[in-house]
């Protein structure tokens, strides 16, 4: 038997936040102390966070609003004409 000897953290986060992760994590079969112990044993093993973490650029962030608003070009006709507006 382990005799590792453990120590509470203590954190705030968005009350909608932590009632779907605690969804998501009983779907899964664990309680928020077990994946919050998975998240901490990974990035101590990979000596990183365990996903991928990124900034968008303003011009990639209005595209996605610009999804989300319907706010869409017309359809293009063949690739060239694609490649020539991507290349606007």
């Amino acid at each position: 038997m382990s005799t590792t000897k453990k120590k509470p953290i203590h954190i705030s986060v968005d009350e909608d936040l932590k009632e779907q992760a605690e969804l998501l994590f009983n779907d899964l079969g664990l309680n928020m102390t077990s994946a919050i112990n998975v998240f901490l044993r990974q990035a101590v093993n990979e000596q990183a966070i365990p996903f991928e973490i990124r900034k968008i650029n303003s011009e990639t962030l209005q595209a996605l609003k610009d999804v989300e608003n319907g706010n869409l070009r017309g359809s293009f006709s063949s690739v060239k004409e694609l490649m020539e507006d991507f290349n606007a």
